[in-house]
């Protein structure tokens, strides 16, 4: 008599699942990293470094406290003066740390054929050589929810042991968290959320006065929409799936869409005086690199929708 076999449960699928990703992420972070090494010293050449003088524990200001940071931020002293609570800013914690978000949910594991990079792969080429630079520059480093800022010389290593142990669910978006009003933000994702829940975001993000950089980061396949005959769309992150017939005449509609997209998330960065730009996996990490490294060094006040890379 043949046996039942049971089929494993969610939870079990969802382990298995999580533990080969963990597994080739493990085995591929040591290329990313020496990779990230090798374009961040090459960017360095020719790059002035961003260290400013006085760092350190100094008193840089007192700014209003914002809603939902942790009430110990809170100087009661300052605050026994009026009728608002505010937060004592160091120095360094106003002008020296740099927050940077590679989005690590599923979509972003995709690459088509002939790319070298997976989009995964790529954003976190970028941060770690992103970090490396600032490092050397000065700053202090973080990642929301994964790492406190730090100016660590081996902040890679830091970075790469933080990501193999975070058990968290890969969001698309970096969690809601309080920078410091002098702050820097780096978000590197594919951006395909919805973008009401981008501005969310950004809101979130810039309330306190924060500045950043949005880098929608895209395979080559996705600008261009190289697809024809019946091809199968699944929707890695739980969207389900769809079939086209003929996925060639779906194409204009799609790039429409994408620009459609596009515009939408400029006019909310605009609206804040973030930067907004694209950048495509067969193109060079060590543009995007410089890139963000030039954008961070422009003055605050030029226009949110600056210097996009594009496909």
């Amino acid at each position: 008599m043949a046996q039942a076999t049971e089929q494993p449960n969610k939870e079990t699928l969802a382990v298995r699942r999580a533990d080969g990703e963990s597994r080739t992420l493990a085995a591929s972070l040591p290329r990313l990293m020496l990779e990230a090494r090798r374009i961040a010293n090459n960017v360095t050449h020719g790059l002035h470094g961003r260290r400013r003088a006085g760092a350190g524990e100094n008193f840089w200001q007192y700014r209003r406290f914002v809603s939902g940071e942790p009430a110990q931020n809170v100087d009661w002293r300052r605050s026994a003066r009026d009728d608002h609570l505010y937060v004592r800013e160091l120095e360094w914690e106003a002008a020296h740390t740099v927050w940077l978000w590679p989005d690590r949910s599923a979509s972003m594991a995709y690459a088509s054929k002939g790319v070298r990079d997976s989009k995964l792969e790529r954003a976190l080429i970028v941060t770690f050589a992103l970090a490396e630079l600032l490092v050397a520059g000065g700053e202090r480093v973080g990642v929301p929810g994964l790492m406190n800022p730090t100016s660590s010389s081996n902040v890679i290593d830091k970075m790469a042991q933080a990501i193999l142990h975070d058990t968290t669910t890969r969001d698309s978006l970096p969690p809601s968290f309080v920078p410091s009003s002098r702050a820097e933000i780096v978000v590197l994702s594919d951006f395909w959320s919805p973008v009401g829940d981008i501005h969310k975001m950004l809101a979130g993000l810039s309330a306190s006065g924060a500045h950043g950089s949005l880098v929608q980061v895209v395979d080559p396949s996705e600008e261009s929409f190289p697809f024809a005959g019946r091809v199968e769309f699944v929707e890695p992150e739980g969207g389900g799936a769809i079939t086209a017939g003929r996925a060639e005449t779906w194409a204009t509609d799609y790039v429409a869409l994408v620009a459609a997209h596009r515009d939408a998330i400029r006019i909310e960065t605009g609206k804040l005086d973030w930067l907004f730009s694209t950048h495509t996996t067969s193109r060079s990490a060590a543009e995007l690199l410089l890139f963000l490294h030039a954008g961070m060094t422009t003055a605050k006040g030029a226009p949110g929708t600056k210097a996009g890379l594009g496909a």
